[in-house]
């Protein structure tokens, strides 16, 4: 028998070669990322005309032809962009029918405002009609981002019992959740914030029921491996790394470290492209970032 889109996306997110593509900025970080891009904030005089921008970016990037499922497992998508259409065909669809890509559905509101050295996710009224209309499209997954600032343990449990509360409302839709607690790269006292992550996470993962799997989105670790037991967890489907702010070559080279940990980079994969390159140049870029993240992904 055939397996279902569902059995078949569980599989390449499971085991599949390659690494998850985050073109999922939101409003906040949109402008910064159309400026790396080549335009500036000038160019546009509303909010719909800048999404429409980042659209015809993001757009650019996934009709490329050097962008399909047999080096980019998934794309996180930010909402806007999993309701309009990618070449005349829903996003999502287009995505996973036309190119093999699973599609991911970001469903954060955003961060709150900084407390015990964490900024916890802000509230997000109308979830549960966000998941069903996200499984209605054919999304697989969804990712929600939350920020520690610091080695606090009150901050880290509360950071982590809210992203497993929203991952069990996720996981009740039939949708496999990313969990993002980001650690900054920056901080002082990272190596000790991320020994507290990695037990709280482990005390979490206990909760997530018998038969289900979430998936981990962790700053790449001070201590390489230091996340290597959630490679191996039963509860984890897949252990993400994001770029956190370091350059792509950086991120790449302490990626390649960390075994069975996959790249799902924003920023250091669109390093490089602008809006005014030819279609040639363009791709010849996207192709070469596309690879280099590829690499440091299968390395381990």
């Amino acid at each position: 028998m055939e397996k279902m889109p569902n059995e078949q996306q569980a599989d390449r997110m499971s085991s599949g070669k390659g690494f998850v593509a985050a073109l999922d900025q939101s409003g906040g970080s949109t402008p910064k990322a159309l400026r790396l891009y080549g335009i500036e904030e000038d160019a546009y005089s509303s909010e719909k005309e800048m999404f429409d921008l980042i659209h015809e970016m993001r757009s650019r990037i996934i009709t490329s032809p050097v962008f399909t499922g047999d080096r980019v497992l998934a794309a996180i998508l930010f909402e806007q962009t999993m309701d309009r259409e990618i070449a005349g065909q829903p996003s999502t669809t287009y995505l996973w029918e036309t190119k093999g890509v699973v599609p991911i559905l970001k469903i954060d509101k955003g961060l709150a405002e900084a407390s015990d050295d964490v900024q916890l996710m802000k509230p997000m009224p109308g979830l549960d009609e966000l998941l069903k209309r996200a499984v209605s499209k054919g999304v697989f997954g969804t990712k929600e981002r939350s920020v520690i600032g610091g080695a606090n343990q009150d901050g880290i449990a509360a950071i982590v019992a809210q992203q497993f509360e929203v991952a069990h409302q996720v996981l009740s839709h039939g949708l496999v959740p990313i969990i993002e607690p980001e650690v900054t790269i920056s901080i002082s006292d990272k190596a000790q914030a991320e020994e507290m992550l990695r037990d709280e996470i482990t005390k979490q993962l206990e909760t997530v029921p018998d038969g289900q799997r979430v998936m981990l989105k962790l700053t790449l670790p001070t201590e390489v491996n230091h996340y290597r037991p959630f490679v191996d967890h039963p509860k984890v489907m897949r252990v993400l790394a994001l770029s956190g702010g370091y350059s792509r070559e950086e991120a790449n080279e302490l990626l390649a470290k960390n075994t069975g940990v996959v790249a799902s980079f924003s920023r250091a994969l669109t390093e490089g492209l602008s809006v005014d390159q030819s279609d040639a140049q363009f791709n010849a870029t996207l192709d070469q970032a596309i690879q280099s993240i590829y690499d440091a992904s299968v390395a381990g």
